[in-house]
């Protein structure tokens, strides 16, 4: 068990974050290891620049290759970017043999008859999440398998992205001397880390506020009901900074890190910041509350637009309502005052979402920058515990568990599909 161990890749807008870990004794995850690099070569979670992106997991991998102690060949990686949606679909098959219960083979037969819908030019389908199952008509089955019935249905969340953006990962990845192993949606990597199973069991809905992207996923009854990527993030924040104030990108990074609120109103106007002049030139005066000002116009459009999202999915229905509210995570939720604005807009109740409690030591020294990382990492443990626990678990009603265990995750299997069919790269 001490040698066992997996590792999660965390491609960013802004960072790229290798974690090495393992599950201890306490049911907890160890890590042994991780690394952080800035991300040169991604805008908008996709890759733009294969070469810059290879540079910046090599610099990451080898930090937690030094810090673990560790040979990393196989990543657990996270997909995200403005290029992904996702949509609902309904869809059955007709079983032959009705006077036989249903098995994981009925599952796979509808499964593998949604990939096969026809998207987009360019677009394939990654994941196909169960929503819910009906038999002969009757619905809000969560396991058919053991039923009897001749026609099975099911709801399915699918969640589509552009070929050509997976494939560019893949081709980073491989070309940095790593291997390709799990791959999962980013919000789902995230909910794992800062979401309880009684949160996504009352409803609740995670804002990922990262660099380039905001993630947001919904859970209604234990089951994922929506996913969107809002296309832009913290960076947009301190663009407008950066234009606001006359000065460049790396003050107003830091300007919006260490003095930034998202509240307007606690800032008085004699509040000044002195920022260095370029090469000589008189230091700038900046006032705080015209920074706040400026950092909540973005703030609460970025708010909205998840809301907007919530919305969609139709919270406001008694039976889709959201008990657990917000949860936000991210880089960008450290953002002071963001919990209180996020409050006043959409009136849920919201918390900010820490990695730290699923992690064994000190857990306040994992942020919620790397609440992805972490997801990726726990992931990668949950697969690789599910894929021996196969070969070792041989009695029947360990295979009846295993296969119940499987009905509601069996996207990960067929993103494996998915990727077999784009993994084609070039070396």
């Amino acid at each position: 068990m001490s040698e066992s161990y997996s590792v999660g890749l965390d491609i960013g807008t802004t960072k790229i974050v290798v974690i090495v870990g393992q599950r201890n004794q306490f049911n907890k995850v160890k890590v042994l290891g991780l690394g952080k690099s800035q991300s040169l070569g991604v805008h908008r979670g996709v890759v733009n620049n294969i070469t810059q992106t290879i540079q910046s997991i090599k610099i990451a991998v080898d930090e937690a290759k030094s810090k673990s102690n560790k040979e990393i060949l196989e990543v657990a990686v996270g997909i995200a970017g403005q290029h992904i949606r996702s949509l609902q679909h309904s869809d059955y098959i007709t079983r032959e043999n009705p006077d036989e219960v249903i098995n994981h083979s009925d599952i796979d037969k509808l499964i593998d008859q949604v990939y096969k819908l026809v998207m987009l030019p360019g677009e394939e389908i990654i994941h196909v999440l169960p929503q819910d199952f009906k038999v002969d008509g009757q619905s809000e089955i969560k396991e058919p398998i053991g039923m009897y019935g001749s026609r099975l249905e099911a709801n399915f969340h699918i969640v589509v992205g552009q070929v050509s953006s997976i494939r560019n990962i893949g081709k980073c990845i491989k070309s940095a001397g790593l291997e390709m192993g799990d791959i999962t949606l980013e919000p789902l990597a995230s909910s794992d880390a800062v979401l309880s199973e009684e949160e996504k069991e009352a409803g609740v809905a995670l804002i990922d506020i990262g660099g380039g992207t905001t993630d947001v996923a919904i859970f209604k009854d234990g089951i994922i009901k929506h996913t969107a990527v809002i296309p832009f993030g913290g960076n947009v924040i301190t663009d407008d900074i950066k234009e606001g104030c006359s000065i460049i990108g790396n003050q107003a990074e830091q300007l919006k890190i260490k003095f930034g609120s998202a509240w307007p109103g606690e800032n008085k106007d004699s509040e000044i910041v002195s920022i260095p002049g370029l090469r000589g030139r008189d230091p700038r005066e900046i006032s705080l509350k015209t920074l706040s000002k400026i950092i909540n116009a973005r703030v609460v459009e970025i708010i909205e637009q998840a809301y907007l999202e919530i919305k969609n999915y139709g919270h406001e229905d008694s039976k889709k309502k959201l008990i657990a509210g917000i949860v936000l995570t991210g880089g960008g939720s450290q953002l002071r005052h963001l919990k209180q604005l996020t409050e006043y807009v959409t009136g849920m109740d919201t918390r900010i979402g820490f990695p730290g409690e699923h992690l064994a030591g000190d857990q306040g020294e994992y942020n919620p920058i790397y609440s992805t990382a972490v997801g990726l990492l726990m992931k990668a443990i949950e697969n690789d515990e599910e894929d021996k626990s196969l070969l070792s678990n041989t009695t029947a009603n360990d295979l009846v568990n295993q296969e119940r265990k499987t009905i509601l995750t069996k996207w990960g299997e067929g993103f494996k599909k998915f990727i077999d069919k784009v993994d084609n790269v070039d070396n």
